[in-house]
């Protein structure tokens, strides 16, 4: 999956020096460290406001006529924003065209209920299907044992007792080198159980703008902030297929679709066939999906020391017997994403394609770095170009550095069937506008705020309007600032576009907000966040997370 990482430390400089490989800035708006942050701290929230009253920044506790906050209907008095929906009597204040509207209306599906929770947790769950399955692959290892060659890639009994180094992965990958062993005579698999094809609900994937499986930030209403600006596709961050089998609570709400999201996948990350097999018929049987998504690319290193994620790449047994697997049980189609291998002198992609193709994917997203590099170099379109052509017909989806129409278009030239944005959806949500319109938007500091109120508001919808849920959507706020900042406004730069891998120098905005949406600072990001959301509470301390 798409793990967004931190931009590049940011190069010190004086208006009048030129920095090789900077952000093309024009040199008026150029500052100093020292000056930048002089400016945004002497600038009390007043001044700003007064620098620019479009910004209408107002106080989220107030209510002029704006919609009421839905949630006091699940959080009552507990809710943080109560004075907004109740009279002088306190009693609840009701929009009735906004009940109406909603009405017997299912905004949010793929709830956890109580029942399969424990059901989920006694272990009472049927998955008659993946049963079926996973006797083939009981079969075959009882014919190797026979015949004495042994599963040298066969799981582990255990998460602990998986590969733990990065030489003990590339034991197993050499060795996996070889295809499966083939069984002869009556253990076949179409002896033991035939393997027939599900009839799967298509998609069409063609020419479409995905935005990508986002650790952390690709929360739902982030998602639905992108839809408006024109995503096509959507799907969930990573989930952990033990933790769904377990019924957790906090892994389910990560499945939640809402009925913007037209075309939604779930990704899903495990490294054992049986246990991925039964998550992918849980997944199939209690939620409505469009796909799902064997994360096969994740550079974290818990996930891959567990042979998860980026590990699979070189474990092709074990990969190969997860997709046949869950492409059994799934009535959806089962899409992949990779890397371009564990290390950059070591390419595997173009290998893995066609092979994937016959055990039934119905399309790849190839991320054009490894493992090794994540995002300490350009993504190589050019390779992505090449199993392009190897994954046809099956379509193959680019994804890497893009931040502009240009890029896109650069992109599209390669021959794929279409684009992923991760971190240029994360710097500039209308990226997609952009993208299908042509152009370049240079949105202004208060559109870009009204964006963010959007996001809040959307959080508080989905997560409470209690202190619980507000300081969880401040949180989820606060992590897409730390990439949002590195967006440039168009009007500011002397070379258009931006490009996703410069460094970018200290530069002041055409107002204080927009140079307050431009700190790399925490403290500045939590003023952001209590524009929206009100003071922080005592004792608040927030870290972004590091990707690296």
């Amino acid at each position: 999956m798409d793990q967004p990482e931190e931009e590049e430390e940011h190069v010190e400089r004086g208006t009048d020096v030129a920095v090789k490989g900077e952000a093309a800035i024009k040199s008026e708006f150029l500052t100093t460290k020292e000056g930048f942050h002089g400016f945004v701290d002497s600038k009390q929230r007043d001044e700003g406001l007064k620098a620019g009253k479009s910004d209408n920044i107002e106080d989220p506790t107030s209510y002029e006529g704006e919609p009421l906050c839905r949630s006091v209907l699940q959080y009552g008095l507990s809710c943080r924003f109560a004075k907004a929906h109740t009279a002088a009597d306190y009693k609840s204040l009701e929009n009735g065209e906004l009940m109406k509207a909603y009405e017997g209306r299912s905004v949010v599906k793929n709830s956890l209920s109580k029942d399969l929770q424990f059901r989920l947790r006694k272990h009472s769950v049927s998955f008659n299907v993946s049963e079926e399955y996973l006797k083939t692959l009981s079969a075959q290892a009882d014919k190797r044992e026979t015949q004495g060659g042994g599963d040298a890639c066969a799981d582990p009994a255990g998460g602990e007792q998986q590969a733990s180094t990065e030489a003990q992965l590339q034991i197993q990958a050499s060795s996996n080198e070889q295809p499966p062993v083939k069984t002869i005579g009556p253990l076949t698999d179409g002896d033991v159980i035939k393997l027939h094809p599900r009839e799967k609900k298509p998609v069409d994937f063609k020419d479409k703008l995905y935005l990508a499986p986002l650790t952390t930030c690709g929360n739902l209403p982030f998602r639905r902030v992108c839809k408006r600006f024109g995503a096509d596709i959507t799907c969930t961050a990573m989930v952990m297929c033990t933790n769904l089998l377990q019924g957790q609570q906090s892994e389910w709400d990560l499945v939640e679709r809402h009925e913007s999201e037209d075309i939604f996948g779930v990704q899903v990350e495990g490294c054992f066939p049986d246990a991925m097999t039964r998550c992918a018929e849980l997944i199939n049987n209690h939620t409505e999906v469009d796909f799902v998504d064997l994360n096969s690319g994740c550079p974290i290193e818990s996930v891959y020391k567990k042979g998860g994620g980026s590990g699979l790449m070189i474990r092709t047994r074990s990969l190969e017997q997860i997709i046949k697997g869950m492409n059994y049980v799934l009535d959806v189609p089962l899409t992949v994403k990779i890397r371009t291998g564990f290390q950059e002198n070591n390419r595997i992609a173009h290998k893995l394609i066609p092979e994937m193709k016959k055990w039934g994917i119905s399309m790849v997203t190839l991320h054009g770095r490894s493992r090794e590099h994540r995002l300490s170099t350009l993504a190589d379109w050019d390779y992505i170009n090449t199993c392009s052509r190897l994954a046809s017909p099956v379509p193959l989806f680019g994804n890497g550095d893009i931040l502009s129409y240009e890029d896109a278009m650069k992109a599209r030239e390669t021959g794929v069937s279409g684009i992923m944005i991760g971190r240029g959806a994360l710097i500039k949500p209308w990226i997609f506008t952009e993208i299908k319109e042509s152009r370049h938007w240079d949105i202004s500091s208060s559109e870009r705020l009204d964006i963010l109120r959007d996001f809040t508001n959307f959080g508080l919808e989905h997560w409470g309007s209690d202190t619980r849920g507000v300081e969880k959507t401040r949180s989820f706020l606060l992590e897409w600032l730390s990439f949002m900042c590195s967006y440039i406004p168009v009007g500011l730069l002397e070379r258009v576009p931006q490009k996703i891998n410069e460094p970018l120098p200290f530069y002041l905005g055409r107002n204080y907000l927009e140079s307050l949406m431009a700190s790399q600072n925490v403290g500045d990001w939590v003023r952001i966040s209590e524009m929206l959301l009100g003071p922080v509470p005592k004792n608040f301390n927030f870290e972004a997370k590091s990707y690296k």
